[in-house]
């Protein structure tokens, strides 16, 4: 009966092992996610160029890949609203900035000396913005989005 015991805690031991040695070969094995330095610099200078204030009702910052084409939209109550908008990338880089349907955008640089770019406009239930890079690199944009006293 000890002979049978001691194989099956040797059972048991080989299967532990085999478990720990799976699961680390599978955590090496995990892809790795990139981080793109760029990226974290510039989301940095669009919060300093940027930064949070008190009476905001909304506020993002997103990274933008290339040539992208990005939404953002918000649920407001009825009134005058100042949109702010900023980005951050390469030398050259530059975004459109669109605040609403048939509206061409403004576009903005997004390296360089900047300061953000503010709109003011009246809303009745959302504010839709619709953001495009137009540039071979991606980009950072942030909004900020604060009632017109």
């Amino acid at each position: 009966m000890s002979g049978e015991r001691g194989r099956g805690a040797v059972l048991y031991a080989l299967t532990a092992l085999s478990v720990v040695i799976g699961l680390m070969w599978w955590w090496r094995a995990a892809p790795r996610q990139v981080v793109d330095e760029r990226l974290t610099r510039w989301r940095l200078t669009a919060e300093q160029l940027l930064p949070d204030v008190g009476e905001q009702e909304a506020v993002s910052t997103v990274a933008l890949e290339a040539a992208a084409e990005h939404e953002e939209s918000v649920k407001v109550t009825p009134g005058s609203f100042l949109v702010s908008v900023v980005c951050a990338g390469d030398n050259g880089s530059r975004i459109r900035v669109s605040l609403g349907i048939g509206d061409s955008g403004r576009g903005l640089r997004c390296s360089g000396s900047r300061t953000p770019e503010v709109f003011t406009v009246g809303l009745a239930r959302e504010l839709h913005l619709t953001v495009t890079v137009e540039s071979a690199t991606p980009v950072v944009f942030r909004y900020s989005l604060q009632r017109d006293s």
